[in-house]
């Protein structure tokens, strides 16, 4: 069977049967493209150990440690497939032992007082408002922030909120995360219950057939897009000179909580993580904190012997 029609298959039986989100099922498609494109001529039962091995040196020496692992996953998985629909006799990877080691690279965390800046900016953006839509603006604005922040939840997760995940008189969330694992959240502040009771009224008449919770000005969900252009909207305003994305929020959520001794465990739940391994990255960031109130605030800096 042609290589490129086994690819095709197997892009709909992640589609259809395993259900995978759309961002994941656009790198699959990317990765064994790649891949395909490497061997044009190589039917799929032709690829040998030897060739996988050349393939895995090219991803090496074309990309960064993580995303070539990730290329290597994807490639894989679609081997497995094909040993399981029993389209190839025997698998290649079976010979093949992938070991290398990838640079810890920490998330990135938003400062607790930046961030309060930042809501801080919005919240006056709202009271400030010359215009109905700049008002309605900065409380949609304002009620998405507080959600990423109080939740840790990823932003296509917020985009993809639905009207009925969100039961805002007992403050919880339903989530959809990755292959479709669903966790619910519960919301632990007050205020944030609060702005979202006050959007959530706000635009009950504007949502028309859209039964997302978050909508843009023309009543459809909002994008991912238009959560980042909001968010480099208010670090401008705010005079704020980090970098911050959607995706920072979540890592200060569970750094802020493993800070306050929650238990890892914990957290890996409330982040919908699949694995505590992926989690542990956030107890990275702990000992790099500790090494620095260690360097700045212990007593034998300032010994003179």
């Amino acid at each position: 069977m042609e290589t490129k029609v086994c690819i095709k298959n197997y892009l709909a039986y992640c589609e259809i049967q395993k259900c995978l989100d759309k961002k994941t099922l656009k790198a699959y498609r990317i990765d064994l493209r790649q891949f395909c494109e490497q061997n044009p001529e190589t039917q799929i039962t032709e690829i040998t150990s030897e060739i996988l091995e050349l393939y895995i040196a090219h991803l090496h020496g074309q990309y960064k440690p993580k995303t070539a692992k990730r290329k290597i996953a994807s490639i894989k998985a679609f081997f497995h497939y094909l040993e399981y629909r029993e389209i190839i006799s025997y698998n290649p990877f079976n010979k093949i032992r992938i070991r290398f080691r990838e640079p810890v690279i920490l998330p990135k965390t938003i400062p607790l007082n930046t961030v309060e800046l930042f809501l801080a900016t919005i919240y006056r953006q709202h009271k400030t408002a010359e215009t109905p839509c700049q008002k309605q603006n900065a409380l949609r604005d304002a009620a998405v922030a507080e959600l990423l922040f109080a939740t840790g939840m990823r932003i296509s997760e917020l985009c993809s909120l639905k009207i009925s995940d969100v039961n805002l008189s007992d403050g919880t969330i339903l989530i959809y995360g990755k292959g479709r694992r669903e966790r619910r959240l519960q919301i632990g502040s007050e205020a944030v219950i609060r702005i979202l009771s006050a959007y959530n009224e706000s635009v009950y008449t504007k949502r028309a057939s859209c039964r997302h919770f978050f909508i843009n000005h023309t009543g459809s969900a909002l994008s991912d897009q238009s959560v980042r252009r909001m968010i480099n909207k208010y670090t401008a305003l705010a005079s704020i000179e980090q970098h911050i994305t959607p995706h920072m929020f979540r890592h200060t959520f569970a750094t802020s909580l493993l800070d306050a001794d929650v238990d890892i465990r914990y957290i890996q739940e409330m982040l919908g993580h699949s694995s505590i391994n992926v989690t542990e990255i956030y107890t990275h960031v702990s000992v790099a904190k500790q090494k620095d109130i260690l360097a700045r605030k212990h007593p034998r800096k300032d010994f003179r012997v």
